[in-house]
């Protein structure tokens, strides 16, 4: 059985994720680390006030999840397959080998700044449960105009859907959604509009910087955003990082391909729970937990026993 590492995406953080991680050399350090890179006392930036900037969210979910991989593979935990959704391809990429972790703090801080600078406000995303793609793809056709865009974003599941747009747009499909039976429609805790085309010139703005930078062969396979497959070329990964901001997210495909990968344990890193509930609504005889809650030597050991049951 094979174990697969998932980091959660903008959205799922809360004030205070890195105070709250486990105490560990590996951890410590690499906050310290991160600090040092960036220049900037990263536990300063994990506040309430600090985390309404969407750059701060993204550096904080990427060094939340490395932290505690480090940790992690300490204990002789190891991965055989990482993806991320959104962002969290990062944290996938650093744990494959693709990037180090000075490179991926650098893109991410770029990609937040991009992300930010482009809609600093009346743009975000809101989630939909209980209605198929087809339904809402539909209605997104429907509902969205020149003024009011809206995008369907993220397929987490067949009927988990997330939509990216304007805020006018997006409440209208909060509204008809309701109204067509979804058992589920709110906005999500993020301020830009991911994963559409209104964010593809700060794809090729990334796509751009990310070109000369050092790139390698991934040690196991990196689970793709946007094609939802496993990507085993460096080249390939750096254009699913570069380019996933401005694609629809594929993650309902990629949990499949790990599942048939092999896949029967999914751990997810902190900050959340997300990824967990949709890998076990999938996959109910894979085994799926959330570090937050569980503390690190018991998921190592889960790690360790899973794989050495092959």
């Amino acid at each position: 059985m094979k174990v697969a590492f998932l980091f959660p995406g903008q959205g799922s953080q809360r004030p205070g994720m890195l105070h709250d991680l486990p105490a560990h050399r590996a951890i410590a350090e690499t906050l310290e680390e991160a600090s040092t890179i960036l220049g900037r006392d990263v536990l300063r930036i994990d506040t309430k006030e600090a985390s309404v900037s969407t750059v701060n969210v993204q550096l904080l979910l990427l060094i939340s999840g490395v932290a505690v991989i480090r940790a992690l593979l300490e204990e002789g935990a190891e991965p055989d397959l990482a993806a991320g959704l959104s962002v969290g391809a990062f944290g996938a990429a650093v744990t494959v080998g693709v990037l180090k972790f000075r490179e991926a703090l650098q893109f991410v801080q770029l990609r937040g700044q991009l992300m930010e600078n482009a809609y600093p406000q009346g743009y975000g995303m809101a989630a939909i449960v209980g209605l198929d793609e087809s339904r809402l793809n539909s209605m997104v056709q429907e509902t969205s105009s020149d003024s009011a865009p809206v995008y369907v974003s993220s397929l987490n599941s067949p009927r988990q859907i997330v939509v990216s747009g304007a805020d006018s747009g997006l409440e209208l499909i909060i509204e008809r959604a309701r109204s067509a039976g979804a058992t589920k429609a709110e906005r999500l805790n993020v301020r830009v509009p991911s994963h559409c085309e209104l964010l593809n010139f700060a794809a090729e703005e990334l796509e751009r910087a990310m070109a000369s930078a050092p790139i390698n062969r991934p040690r196991i396979p990196y689970i793709a955003n946007y094609r939802g497959r496993a990507l085993r070329e460096p080249e390939a990964v750096r254009d699913d990082l570069a380019k996933n901001m401005s694609r629809p997210v594929r993650w309902h495909d990629g949990t499949e391909i790990m599942f048939e990968l092999g896949a029967r344990l999914f751990v997810e890193l902190p900050p959340g729970r997300v990824l967990t509930r949709l890998a076990a609504e999938a996959f109910p005889e894979a085994r799926a937990v959330a570090c937050d809650g569980m503390r690190l030597d018991s998921v190592a050991e889960l790690v360790r026993r899973t794989t050495d049951s092959r």
